[in-house]
């Protein structure tokens, strides 16, 4: 009885042995993905983002210059940025993780090249009087971005990337697509379905 009663206990402890191992590895694990990919993106902003785009691709159909259609939306990606910029922040702090972190910086330095790209392209395009090759511009370049920033965040993120490629390619090579209808499945459409695939699988 006491050799069995022994037993018990030994084999007790290494169960509990075991299940801390698990939980120490679990832990372990989490902290180096944290250490080097940047987990903050926040699904719910992107969705806020989309929802956005939509009401701007309402909007910017109305207007009845180029000029008042191109100012829609510059203050649409304004306002864009501004919303995913405050809705990582908010994540990143209820982590417990720095927004300016390694990986976080190099997500910003992916992503910077092809928005600079963007804006000085827009110039041009909008100079030589090809407004209609601005959408697709747009779509392609800030794919190009997602895809290169999102190669140090979570997986779903150069996905999403390479889809707003796909849809600015479209958009260059299918005109004449009503622009708005492009930009609003791109910033709109993608955001949402994708924001809302984020916030599931990586916690808001």
């Amino acid at each position: 009885m006491g050799t069995r009663a022994s037993a018990q206990r030994v084999t007790g402890k290494l169960v509990s042995m075991e299940d801390r191992a698990r939980d120490d590895l679990r832990f372990i694990r989490e902290t180096m993905e944290r250490a080097t990919a940047f987990t903050a993106v926040s699904g719910w902003g992107q969705v806020a983002v989309g929802a956005t785009a939509v009401a701007c691709a309402w909007l910017a159909a109305r207007q009845t210059s180029l000029r008042a259609w191109l100012i829609c939306w510059l203050a649409e990606a304004a306002v864009a940025i501004t919303v995913s910029l405050c809705a990582m922040s908010v994540k990143a702090r209820a982590a417990g993780l720095p927004l300016l972190s390694g990986p976080g910086r190099k997500v910003a330095l992916g992503f910077s090249p092809a928005l600079a790209a963007g804006v000085l392209l827009t110039v041009a395009l909008w100079r030589a009087g090809a407004v209609a090759l601005i959408p697709g511009s747009w779509l392609l370049l800030y794919g190009a971005g997602v895809v290169a920033g999102g190669l140090f965040s979570v997986p779903i993120v150069p996905v999403m990337g390479v889809v707003f490629m796909a849809l600015g390619a479209a958009g260059l090579l299918l005109t004449p697509l009503p622009p708005d209808i492009v930009l609003a499945a791109g910033f709109g459409v993608v955001h949402i379905v994708f924001g809302v695939l984020i916030a599931r699988g990586y916690g808001g």
